[in-house]
């Protein structure tokens, strides 16, 4: 039973990376096939709202259930949303100052928090 729900995160995993890479591949075939219309703002802004709000909560669960060192790996690879937006604010007209400001600093953070944590 534990196999088939591992196999079963694993492809789970595997799936959402997929469908990052195909909305940052082929945004408007993504969206479209997300359900909603390409370049409808609202719905847009209200993914990311969910996407952040997730990235909130499940750092904050991994630490409840597995501890101090998980939370901190979890952190380490959560890094990877910031850094994400920063080079999506350079590649889309975006500002240094707020690339580096504002996601460059969040991503160093949890980086230097999750090092602290994971390796403490």
């Amino acid at each position: 039973m534990h196999l088939a729900a591992l196999v079963v995160a694993f492809a789970a995993c595997a799936a959402i990376i997929g469908l990052g890479v195909r909305f940052l591949l082929v945004p408007r075939q993504a969206t479209l096939a997300f359900g909603v219309a390409a370049g409808n703002v609202r719905a847009l802004t209200a993914i990311k709202g969910v996407r952040d709000i997730t990235s909130g909560v499940v750092p904050l669960v991994v630490w409840a259930v597995a501890g101090r060192t998980a939370l901190g790996w979890t952190l380490v690879a959560a890094a990877l949303t910031p850094i994400g937006d920063a080079t999506i604010v350079l590649t889309n007209g975006g500002k240094l100052s707020t690339a580096l400001g504002i996601h460059g600093v969040t991503a160093a953070l949890l980086i230097a928090a999750g090092l602290v944590l994971a390796l403490a």
